[in-house]
């Protein structure tokens, strides 16, 4: 079976249009776009997308067709044109997130996704927007502004495409399409290793920084001025105190070999952690001697028996395709610990167990499951994660399968293991014994190498609360932005942005100085007044749900000139205007992509707007904090009745230690009598309040 799109050419005896994979939406290939987002974003479906014949969730879909000429194999990139008013989620999670939330809602968003290898041949289903397999999906607001929501290259799973030509790609439509900020939320992982750590120590930046993505916001309260002072404590850390201060652990002889192997066949010289990562992550072989020492170590190294175990009583065609879930964590590269996935595992076994009692079938649609799980799972992010990998796993006695039903609809249902299958003695398994530990040979693998030193020295640093807090700050940054910088083309158009007046739709936002980013709008380059006036009001009807019927009547800084004067000479374009007028829907719920309800976010950590973490609201003051911050590890369900730390102290004494200390004068790392030498660092990572998580 082949991509739909080239099923639906057949049909119409139409040639398919192919574009290569490595130049697609490189400048003037295959269209020069010069307007704003919203206006390219329809020439680049016009001229490069061929429409489906089918929808999703009742939104159109085209695909543009790749071809890989390398590897001669075309890829589908589709585009998701979603209409808020029509839309189930009208707002953005992401943009909540990000700290966007007082953006005004868009009229429209485009979907641009490129699915996993094996759906190519497939029509896209209802529940394309909820998955994270995709090789790249990415998400552009009408004005501009968007999210990569995922991108898995080989890591995630492709056969084909490495992260990087996915990126690149990724980079240059955005480019070519003229968007404003794009962020990106990092939980990148390879070998285990959080990238965002990794590559923020050896270059000071995360893995999407090649591509131009830096900081923009962190949870719990990470500003800019943190994550840059916690990067460069980290890179910083010389080598040699490095092996004096693990001199009394076991990973010494370790450490000093590593440095000892890569120091010897660097040409410049390496000082510091930085430069041993960045110099290591460089290499793309391993020196000869020490492949043939690899040869040796592995060709005189014992050889052991297999072990013969029982297997479980499972049909032919489970014993065949299930996996128990406890043996695929390690493989998972999760961010939550092994425990929290087999409990929220055991948590939608349970939700099946129940439904099948009471309604006698055991089917559940994953909207229904995911409902019935958050009663006990507060963590929707890891509860999608593992709603993800539930398809034919093995969970306690219980086989959790996953599949389409007649409606189109994914459901999931549960089988008991032993129901009416028989146990022979031929039904084993073979088991390998556990790995017996070798010691690590420097330069056999690079990657081995990375890992050590990323395990034992950053994760497992030895009595320093300074260099624990630094890797918990690099972690809690997690939101990364691009911007496209204005470019004010040397042609016959004036270009402006345009602001409505703050006091037209909130006084409250304006006094808090998050005001929505104002709107691209171009005119000839000898318009009038007037003209700008209906160019800004069109703009902003065509972008935005709550100005669909706005009317511009003023601009600042220009009364004074009549509606019929000539722009050219008065105004320089490229500057920001602002305008004011009538028919702004103030009622409307599409008014701010935060949505409609009004949180306060007040935490210990100095948080201020939601940034995506587990919260809590305090029933007393309706005051949302971090469920981190207030001592509820990520294990522990939300106690039904929660009083924050501020209302506690009015009533009762607090019924916890929280998970955050706070650093005061009498901490040694502040206290310059300590000779640490590290009091103005760790001023400047503890701030304010200075509630650092505990590991």
């Amino acid at each position: 079976m082949s991509i739909p799109i080239l099923e639906t050419c057949r049909k119409r005896k139409r040639r398919p249009r192919l574009f290569s994979f490595h130049t697609f939406a490189d400048p003037g290939c295959p269209v020069v776009p010069t307007g704003v987002f919203r206006d390219n974003i329809r020439a680049f479906l016009k001229e490069c997308a061929e429409p489906e014949e089918y929808c999703v969730r009742g939104m159109p879909v085209w695909c543009t067709l790749l071809v890989h000429q390398n590897k001669s194999f075309v890829v589908p990139l589709y585009t998701i044109e979603e209409n808020v008013f029509n839309s189930s989620q009208p707002y953005c999670d992401h943009c909540k997130s990000t700290g966007w939330s007082y953006h005004f809602v868009s009229k429209r968003k485009y979907h641009l996704i490129v699915p996993t290898d094996r759906e190519w041949n497939r029509p896209l289903d209802d529940g394309v927007f909820d998955l994270q397999t995709h090789l790249l999906h990415g998400l552009i607001h009408g004005n501009g502004f968007g999210h990569l929501i995922c991108i898995n290259g080989i890591e995630g799973g492709s056969k084909y495409l490495c992260g990087r030509e996915l990126m690149d790609l990724w980079n240059r439509i955005c480019e070519n399409l003229r968007v404003r900020k794009i962020t990106v939320e990092d939980l990148s992982k390879k070998h285990g290793m959080d990238l965002r750590l990794l590559h923020g120590v050896a270059y000071g930046r995360p893995w999407f920084g090649r591509w131009g993505y830096r900081f923009g916001s962190g949870s719990f309260g990470i500003t800019q001025s943190h994550y840059d002072r916690a990067t460069e404590v980290l890179s910083s850390l010389e080598l040699e105190k490095i092996i004096h201060d693990f001199t009394d652990k076991e990973q010494c002889m370790q450490i000093r070999q590593i440095v000892r192997y890569y120091r010897d066949i660097s040409e410049i010289q390496l000082i510091t952690i930085r430069d041993l990562l960045r110099f290591m992550l460089t290499i793309k072989s391993c020196a000869p001697q020490q492949q043939k020492l690899a040869l040796a170590t592995s060709a005189s190294a014992p050889k052991h028996h297999t072990g013969i175990v029982k297997k479980g009583a499972l049909n032919e065609k489970s014993s065949s395709r299930c996996r128990r879930f406890s043996t695929m964590i390690p493989n998972m590269d999760s961010r939550w610990p092994a425990r929290r996935l087999e409990f929220t595992a055991e948590v939608i076994v349970n939700a099946l167990k129940e439904h099948r009692e009471q309604s006698g079938y055991g089917g559940m649609t994953r909207q229904d499951l995911r409902d019935a799980a958050r009663m006990h799972i507060g963590d929707t992010g890891l509860l999608d994660y593992v709603l993800k990998s539930m398809n034919n796993v093995i969970v306690g006695c219980h086989v959790v399968r996953r599949a389409v039903n007649s409606s189109r609809v994914l459901e999931y249902t549960i089988d008991d293991i032993c129901t009416g299958v028989k146990m022979t003695e031929q039904e084993t398994e073979m088991h390998p014994p556990p790995l017996v530990t070798t010691t690590l040979v420097p330069g056999k693998d690079v990657y081995s190498d990375v890992v050590y030193m990323y395990t034992n020295v950053l994760l497992d640093y030895p009595e320093s609360e300074l260099v624990s807090y630094a890797i918990q700050v690099i972690l809690d940054g997690k939101q990364f932005v691009k911007e496209w910088p204005f470019r004010d083309a040397d042609d016959q158009l004036l270009r402006f942005f345009c602001q409505v007046t703050p006091s037209l739709f909130d006084l409250e936002q304006e006094l808090a100085g998050k005001l929505p980013p104002g709107e691209l709008v171009t005119v000839p380059l000898h318009a009038t007044v007037s003209e700008l006036k209906q160019a800004a009001g069109k703009a902003l009807r065509d972008a935005y749900c709550i100005m669909e019927k706005l009317v511009v009547t003023d601009i600042e800084g220009l009364e004074e000139m009549e509606d019929g004067d000539v722009l050219f000479g008065a105004v320089e374009s490229g500057t920001d205007i602002v305008v004011s007028g009538s028919g702004i829907d103030l009622n409307s719920k599409l008014r701010y992509e935060g949505g409609a309800e009004n949180w306060m976010v007040r935490c210990e950590c100095g948080a201020q707007d939601d940034d995506g973490e587990r919260m809590v609201a305090c029933d007393i003051c309706e005051v949302w904090h971090h469920t981190r911050c207030c001592g509820i590890e990520d294990s522990e369900d939300v106690p039904p009745l929660f009083v924050c730390p501020g209302c506690c102290t009015y009533f009762v004494q607090p019924r916890s230690e929280p998970a955050f200390n706070y650093l005061d004068s009498n901490d040694p790392l502040l206290n310059p009598e300590t000779g640490c030498g590290m009091s103005s660092i760790a001023n400047e990572l503890c701030w304010n309040s200075s509630l650092i998580c505990e590991n």
